[in-house]
């Protein structure tokens, strides 16, 4: 239950400071947890990020208030953080679908986005299968390449399968595969909130390094673009993605902030996640989703 906790602290501190210039980080900040892991927990659990909660709060806000004071559009613009009357209107008008001016006659209608509540409600009563599984440090080589955080939990971003495809394309993939015995070409999707600023985090399409990989090219390998990515010691939460495309593990990370944490006990750590696509996996199988989690 301590997830839920910390989320319902992050909405009340967003609550409170609705008005002031905060963002994403500084209620991770409160909530007592790094940037990139909020912004995935909340994103998941609230079907937003927590960018697009202060901003339709705000928003909903000044509609209010514009219908029912008579406060200026310049004044409202500048209470409800933007820095000009042109950027509000703009997205005054998205939101709403009329301009700050229409708003404010009488009988022109509005949207109202309310604050958010936690309730605890009865679900589950359906199997998900996971398996633990802890690993020592793990090396791998990749290519990599950052994404902003605010893709997480975009339904309409396709950067990283975007990112695949591309590989593919260029011919990324095979020298990778190259390195690996038949049978055990296994590829990897590395994903670590690894950037100082952590506005971004990286994502990699790699091999495993073990004593089975050829690593006499190894200079050629780096040379041409690729990195060496490694994990230190973890546990980790195992789940069997079935399916056809990436929504199976969109479908595994929403069941994991809702179902597996709050009744586990277990949270996710500051670590590198990956998937395994298997060269030869079980049929149906999309990839095993890898989780790094300690106790709570």
């Amino acid at each position: 239950m301590k997830s839920v906790q910390l989320l319902q602290q992050a909405i009340c501190y967003m609550e409170e400071h609705l008005l002031e210039d905060i963002n994403y980080e500084d209620v991770a900040r409160n909530a007592y947890m790094s940037s990139y892991n909020f912004h995935r927990t909340f994103s998941f659990m609230a079907g937003m990020t927590a960018n697009e909660y202060i901003r339709n709060r705000r928003l909903s806000l000044a509609g209010q208030e514009l219908q029912s004071t008579g406060i200026s559009v310049l004044d409202a613009a500048y209470k409800y953080g933007y820095d000009t009357p042109e950027s509000f209107s703009k997205a005054f008008s998205r939101f709403h679908g009329v301009t700050p001016k229409q708003a404010r006659h009488k009988g022109t209608e509005l949207h109202l986005f309310n604050p958010l509540v936690i309730k605890i409600t009865m679900e589950g009563g359906s199997i998900m299968n996971y398996r633990m599984e802890s690993r020592a440090g793990q090396k791998f080589v990749a290519m990599v390449r950052a994404f902003p955080n605010e893709i997480i939990n975009d339904e309409k971003d396709h950067s990283i399968p975007d990112f695949w495809g591309e590989c593919y394309e260029k011919n990324l993939i095979e020298p990778l595969r190259a390195l690996r015995p038949e049978g055990k070409k296994d590829l990897y999707g590395l994903c670590s909130p690894t950037v100082k600023s952590e506005t971004h985090f990286n994502y990699g399409i790699g091999v495993i390094v073990d004593e089975e990989t050829d690593i006499s090219r190894w200079d050629d390998i780096l040379k041409n673009g690729y990195s060496v990515w490694e994990t230190k010691p973890m546990d980790y939460a195992v789940f069997k993605c079935f399916g056809t495309d990436g929504d199976c593990i969109s479908e595994t990370w929403n069941k994991f902030f809702k179902e597996f944490v709050p009744q586990t006990g277990y949270i996710q750590t500051d670590d590198t996640d990956f998937e395994t696509y298997f060269e030869k996996g079980e049929e149906g199988l999309f990839c095993e989703l890898w989780i790094p989690v300690k106790k709570g």
